[in-house]
Formats: structure tokens, C-alpha cells, sequence
């Protein structure tokens, strides 16, 4: 989504990783670019990406306007949420100085932080969600605080996350953090928690993983957590 306003990290990986992991299963995987001027169509799942504070104000002002998304969180599709796209998920953010009204897709609300938070950053995840070791690079300034309606993705080992102890959030089939890198890239078992919450399957087939676990520990040896 808003590839135009909300890439500004690569995060338009995440679309072209999803899409890869889904084909190589021969699961059909259809991949759109939605641009700022154009209505949101229906999906199975939504991605965005991290921005700069002005592109971040904007996007919330049009999805806001438009509802395409609520509409999508009702019936249960599956959106993943980075950064500055994460930051619009919760009930406000703040943006060039001025606090912003967000979707409220999220239990939660963004502000700034003392200091810019950049960096590695990962921890052990939900036990709900049975992933490994998250790992990602963050570069943002604010913080983020969780409400009740909420868990956090991860607790923080390396980096700030939301605050320094816990890392994203997520509710039902709506997930947040700040990870860049791609996030899914460094994550694969991630990638594969969104195409089972998308396609109701529980068990997808295995892939060659060589070159995302030399990737992974590559990091995750860097930043101790290995």
C-alpha cells in the first residue's frame, strides 16, 4: 500500500518475499501497487511500509477517508505493518511536531521518544505465535505504548522496539513492529505465520531456507542474540 509514500526502507521486499514464498508452495499469489489517488481493493493481505513524517500524516489522512482497511480488518484479512505503518495502526502518532489521529486498528498509541532509535533489533517472540528469535533494523523516532487490546510481538533483547522492552504488536490478524530489512527477509517464519493466517492453511510445505538461515545468523550472531 502507498508504495509512493510508504517504502522508504525497502519495505516493498516484504510484497515481492510473500509473493515468492506463496508460489513456490503453488499457492496463487496475485501481487498490486496502491498508489495514494487509488481506492483500496479487497485483498487477503495488506502490507505497509515505513516513511517520513509528512508521507505518514498523508497516508493517514487518505486511509482514514477511504475505510478500505477497516473494512478489510472486519473480515479477517491479514495486514503487516512497518515503522511509520505500524505507527498509524494505534489510536494516534505524531508527525512533524503535531499529534495525528491513527486507524485505531491497533490497541495502542505512538509519541516521540528522547532519542532517535537506530539500529539492530530483536528478541524472543510471542509464545502465542510460535516463531523464532525476531531480527530486524529499526530507525525511527518514536516510541510506542500498548493498551490492553494488544500484544506485543516480541520482548526486546537488542534495540529500543516500542520502548526498550517489548517490540510490535498484534491482534487477531493485524501485526505491527518496527523491524526493517526486509522484515520477512530475515524473518521467513513470519512470512509463513501471514500466508497461514491468509489462506486458513496450518501447515504449509517446507522450503529451502540456506540462504535466509545464513542471513539470520549472520545477524543474530552479530547482535549476541544467537
Amino acid at each position: 500500500m502507498y508504495p509512493d509514500l510508504l517504502s522508504t526502507y525497502g519495505d516493498r521486499g516484504n510484497m515481492l518475499i510473500l509473493a515468492h514464498r506463496a508460489r513456490s508452495r503453488g499457492i496463487p499469489a496475485d501481487t498490486h501497487e496502491v498508489f495514494l489517488n487509488e481506492a483500496l481493493p479487497a485483498g487477503d493481505i495488506y502490507l505497509l511500509g515505513g516513511g517520513e513524517d509528512g508521507a505518514q500524516a498523508l497516508a493517514a489522512q487518505r486511509l482514514l477517508a477511504d475505510r478500505g482497511l477497516h473494512r478489510a480488518v472486519d473480515r479477517r484479512a491479514v495486514v503487516f505493518a512497518v515503522c511509520a505503518g505500524y505507527q498509524l495502526m494505534g489510536s494516534s502518532f505524531f508527525a512533524k511536531g503535531a499529534k495525528c489521529e491513527g486507524l485505531g486498528l491497533l490497541d495502542l498509541y505512538s509519541d516521540r521518544g528522547p532519542h532517535r532509535a537506530v539500529g539492530e533489533v530483536g528478541g524472543e517472540v510471542d509464545p502465542k505465535l510460535g516463531l523464532p528469535t525476531l531480527t530486524g533494523f529499526e530507525n525511527h523516532g518514536g516510541r510506542t505504548h500498548l493498551g490492553r487490546g494488544v500484544r506485543p510481538l516480541a520482548s526486546v533483547k537488542v534495540g529500543i522496539g516500542n520502548d526498550g522492552k517489548t517490540e510490535g504488536a498484534w491482534n487477531g490478524t493485524v501485526l505491527g513492529t518496527y523491524c526493517h530489512g526486509p522484515a520477512l527477509s530475515r524473518n521467513p517464519a513470519l512470512a509463513d505465520l501471514l500466508l497461514r493466517w491468509a489462506t486458513g492453511e496450518d501447515n504449509l510445505p517446507a522450503l529451502d531456507e540456506t540462504w535466509h538461515n545464513r542471513l539470520r545468523n549472520e545477524r543474530l550472531t552479530f547482535t549476541g542474540m544467537a
